[in-house]
């Protein structure tokens, strides 16, 4: 055991040490010297750069020092660990200690004061340190704040429909499916002036709800005060007029004095209706214009219904038409996947026309005017003389194109490899005036067949235009329909006329014709 004195006198603390021998002076130890016999021993931490051990089981005091200080007896740094052992640098190692913990802290500080630091967005402010940017903007920092989610979802469906009756190439389909989910925000500012504001979702209910504005606030001195660009609003200080909210376009503010001056140019994207609810019942009022019909839904299915459109209207409610519609078959271009309805069709503009379109080619069997039947005019009979190519769709365009047909795709006939049969419940028709009515729009490069039967009031003969899928014409061989609509937008061609444009939508249900009142306004252009 060593025990250390130390003179009170003594200036130089000189120490004096006393070994005490146990064993010699007779004392008895009964516990032998074994080592640290602590199952979970303090560890020992002897890094002199470590930070000061913060431990609970340490118990601190005046033996430990947060720093180092200088011996000059030694020409020495020395630094008191947690456990009281000392640490010793010379002067050329802690020199090089305090420039690394210096330099350490100096850029801490810099990024501190940069805005770096800052933990509300994963885009840390820029400061830019520029004068000019400072007056132009009102301030050196950019700030960019992006908040959302992106979701992407890419797949393969492939499907094997295994019918001897397709060729191998068409058992088999392959479709890719790829979807995505945006929901984005972003707010970024430069300087005081400047705000630019993104908010986008792809699941959005309506146009509108996604907004993007770009906007410039000037200095209450200045006489430009505001630029707003994109999504603008145009409110107004009165009562009387409410002015619009959403508008997409420019919008600027000017000060001259006590002068504000307010401009704007946009485009409306918002409508405000007034809606009347009367014992339990809407009333409201429409105003829809003559081109505003209901486009590519309603179609004639043939030159002879339209012709006679307006004479079977004349004793309503009682239709004058010996037609009775029986059987019809209406046939779509494919979107997305093929189903178990899918079959080549080649839909011809000319099918059982009494007054064919090319003359040049297709000669009448009967007089114009006469009702629609595949030998109404010789074209069914001589598509059918040449089955072996009308039948194969890899064919049937080169022989339609080709001498001495010289058919015009687009025009005059529409090839579609796998066109979908649509369901009864997916479109209307009308069996007395000959004409169909789609639940769903058809997009411009759509195409549109059908084939019917029908017989007439007083004639037991069934009249046929087009083929039927159940005929006996198995796949892959074509189809032959009447085209109703094609890919292309011709106003000179009969197909033209064959889409009804005196059709219109409330866009309202359960209409009642109780004080239904409809008006017919005609402004004459003399």
């Amino acid at each position: 055991m060593l025990l250390a004195f130390t003179s009170p006198n003594d200036l130089r603390s000189e120490s004096v040490f006393v070994d005490f021998d146990f064993r010699n002076a007779g004392l008895a130890v009964d516990t032998p010297d074994v080592g640290d016999t602590l199952k979970y021993p303090i560890p020992n931490n002897n890094d002199p750069y470590a930070p000061t051990n913060t431990s609970p089981l340490y118990l601190g005091g005046g033996t430990s020092s947060s720093g180092f200080t200088y011996d000059p007896k030694t020409n020495q740094y020395v630094r008191i660990g947690p456990d009281g052992t000392p640490y010793y640098m010379s002067l050329e190692e802690y020199m090089k200690y305090d420039m690394n913990r210096a330099a350490q802290k100096y850029w801490k500080d810099r990024t501190a004061q940069s805005g770096r630091s800052n933990g509300n967005s994963i885009i840390p402010q820029l400061h830019v340190g520029n004068q000019a940017f400072n007056r132009i903007f009102g301030s050196n920092t950019i700030d960019i704040r992006p908040q959302g989610s992106a979701e992407l979802i890419f797949a393969v469906n492939s499907s094997k429909r295994e019918d001897h009756a397709l060729d191998e190439k068409q058992q088999r389909v392959t479709n890719f499916d790829f979807k995505e989910k945006i929901q984005m925000n972003v707010r970024a500012k430069v300087g005081d002036k400047i705000d630019f504001g993104i908010n986008y979702n792809t699941e959005a209910s309506f146009d509108f709800d996604n907004r993007m504005k770009l906007a410039y606030q000037g200095n209450e001195d200045e006489i430009l005060q505001l630029v707003e660009a994109g999504d603008v609003s145009f409110p107004l200080n009165t009562t009387l007029i409410q002015g619009p909210q959403t508008l997409f376009g420019i919008k600027t503010q000017w000060k001259f004095g006590k002068t504000t001056v307010t401009t704007i140019f946009s485009q409306q994207k918002s409508e405000s209706k007034n809606i009347t609810v009367k014992d339990g019942a809407q009333m409201q009022e429409y105003y829809i214009k003559a081109d505003e019909y209901e486009d590519n839904k309603h179609f004639f299915i043939s030159q002879y219904f339209r012709n006679h459109y307006n004479e079977a209207l004349e004793n309503l409610p009682a239709i004058n038409s010996p037609i009775n519609i029986t059987k019809i078959e209406v046939w779509v271009t494919t979107i997305g996947a093929p189903v178990n309805q899918n079959r080549n069709i080649v839909a011809f503009m000319d099918l059982g026309e009494s007054d064919p379109f090319r003359t040049d080619i297709i000669l009448p069997n009967y007089p114009s005017g006469r009702i629609p039947d595949n030998a109404t005019n010789d074209l069914y009979t001589t598509l059918n003389a040449s089955p072996a190519q009308i039948r194969n769709i890899n064919q049937v365009s080169a022989f339609l194109s080709s001498s001495p047909l010289k058919m015009v795709a687009g025009r005059d006939f529409e090839k579609v490899e796998n066109a979908r049969r649509l369901n009864t419940n997916e479109y209307t028709f009308n069996a007395k005036l000959g004409f169909i009515s789609l639940n769903s729009r058809l997009n411009s490069d759509q195409v549109l067949g059908v084939a019917y039967q029908y017989t007439i009031v007083g004639d037991n003969e069934v009249h046929t235009v087009g083929e039927f899928s159940d005929q006996g014409i198995a796949a892959p061989a074509n189809l032959i329909v009447k085209l109703l609509k094609s890919t292309t937008v011709n106003t000179k061609i009969p197909t033209w006329d064959l889409m009804m444009k005196n059709i219109y939508s409330l866009g309202a249900y359960q209409v009642s014709s109780e004080d239904f009142r409809l008006n017919v306004i005609y402004e004459s252009a003399e």
